[in-house]
């Protein structure tokens, strides 16, 4: 007499669980991300979600690499592209915090020679694109391996397009000169800097400077999109993947640990990180939604810190929603890829008010 209502009860147990599965945030990601991938039509995408530094999903989609048919993880490298600036913005705050440098500081002070257009640019002018440097001149040549010398040379060679502080404009120039600029004053390459100042002490035991010569274990492939076709990615010179504004290799495992420093003083000063995370006021006294390496924004009220990147055939992105400490993380290996998007979709499937 009671088999069929103890059979009926596991039954609606199970059809429970079953339902609870199909409405986590994990299965509707799934879903999110799986339609996504084919609308852009991306090869691989990894996504991470942290909240107040703890991470809650970490999972790989895809191929990262699509001729040896090898699936995407969250051990997957990829290039950080411009999601870089936010170390090269780090690594100058150290030297701020240690007196080596102010951020009020002429940059002419540490690069004697330089132009007289560069005499009011100051190191804060670099860090948030204010100072008037432009992006690599149309006749940049990406094939040729240049040394820090020649670089400056060039990036001296190239027009300012507006007098500092006037109003903002994206300058990877900018950031490749604050590389060089981490160098004279340490005494160490940008990317050693890096390494011993920031990576090691984080346990970031995976993020580095791009090297192609180098075995890197769990190395994605960048792609490209043409005319419908997946192609590998474009090739560039050795020494401009080494460069500032935006160079590394980085995976989820180690956006992980970058993300629960932000919570504390590990690297950094709280003031210091409240200073990057500040919108940059212009001379008119207008402000723009960008502080230090970070975009500060917001998002129906609720804060918003985050950056992208784009490089040789990979687009990244890291979304702190402040308010709610949740921070989304995208990584993808297409050069067509919207991870932006991603990321804020993401955020929206925890809490529908961050949907842009």
């Amino acid at each position: 007499m009671i088999r069929k209502p103890i059979t009926l009860i596991i039954l609606l147990v199970l059809l429970s669980a079953t339902c609870l599965a199909q409405d986590s945030p994990t299965s509707k990601i799934d879903a999110y991300i799986k339609s996504e991938m084919q609308k852009q039509q991306l090869p691989g995408v990894a996504v991470e979600v942290m909240r107040n530094g703890e991470v809650i999903l970490a999972k790989g989609y895809g191929l990262a690499n699509v001729e040896l048919q090898v699936p995407v993880t969250p051990e997957t490298i990829f290039q950080s592209g411009s999601m870089g600036k936010q170390f090269t913005a780090t690594a100058i705050m150290m030297l701020v915090e240690e007196g080596k440098l102010s951020l009020d500081d002429s940059i002419t002070k540490y690069f004697p020679g330089a132009p007289a257009t560069w005499e009011k640019i100051t190191v804060r002018h670099l860090l948030t694109h204010t100072g008037g440097m432009t992006d690599y001149p149309s006749d940049f040549d990406f094939r040729r391996d240049y040394t820090e010398d020649d670089l400056l040379a060039r990036i001296k060679s190239v027009p300012v397009a507006f007098q500092p502080g006037e109003k903002w404009s994206y300058s990877n120039l900018g950031y490749v000169t604050l590389g060089i600029l981490i160098h004279k004053i340490s005494g160490q390459f940008y990317g050693d800097f890096l390494r011993d100042r920031v990576f090691k002490p984080l346990g970031m035991t995976t993020a580095r400077i791009i090297s192609e010569e180098d075995i890197v274990p769990h190395r994605a492939a960048g792609y490209r999109l043409v005319k419908g076709e997946l192609k590998n990615q474009s090739w560039v010179s050795p020494s401009l993947n080494t460069t500032a504004d935006g160079a590394l290799y980085l995976n989820l495992n180690d956006m992980a640990k970058w993300d629960a420093a932000l919570y504390t003083e590990k690297l950094l000063k709280r003031s210091s990180l409240d200073q990057m995370w500040t919108p940059v006021k212009l001379n008119s006294g207008k402000t723009e939604p960008y502080g230090f390496g970070w975009r500060v924004d917001a998002v129906h009220g609720h804060r918003l810190i985050e950056h992208g990147g784009s490089w040789q055939g990979f687009k990244s992105q890291i979304s702190r929603y402040v308010d709610e400490k949740l921070t989304i993380v995208v990584f993808a290996n297409c050069s067509r890829a919207n991870p932006a998007t991603i990321a804020h979709g993401v955020a929206a499937i925890y809490n529908t008010e961050l949907a842009p």
